[in-house]
């Protein structure tokens, strides 16, 4: 149960955390510069992606009525670490949410 909560945890942080960085204010505060087109797209595409997979874990751990709404409180809880990190740490949000993506996708393959 642990490993499903953080699974779903990490991958809905890492993903609002990309989606976060797809913007040019919060991608200027992190790299100092505005993120060009394909960068830009590519972490819109990354933080999709990371969202989408995070009701994986959730479904898999509960039922698919439990799953969903539990996969909505960890975007929740995701969204507010990043809202919380980035105007007061920007470059450890960068580095968190890589950590966190890691972790998840690794706890992910031990749910198989």
């Amino acid at each position: 149960m642990i490993n499903t909560i953080l699974c779903a945890l990490g991958l809905s942080y890492a993903g609002m955390a990309s989606l976060s960085l797809a913007m040019d204010r919060h991608h200027g505060q992190v790299f100092g510069r505005d993120a060009a087109v394909p960068v830009r797209r590519a972490l819109q595409l990354a933080g999709s992606a990371l969202l989408a997979l995070a009701i994986w874990p959730c479904v898999a751990g509960w039922s698919a009525s439990v799953g969903v709404l539990a996969w909505l409180g960890f975007l929740s809880a995701g969204a507010l670490g990043v809202a919380l990190l980035l105007p007061y740490a920007p470059k450890l949000l960068l580095r968190s949410s890589l950590l966190a993506a890691v972790a998840a996708l690794a706890g992910l393959v031990t749910l198989l």
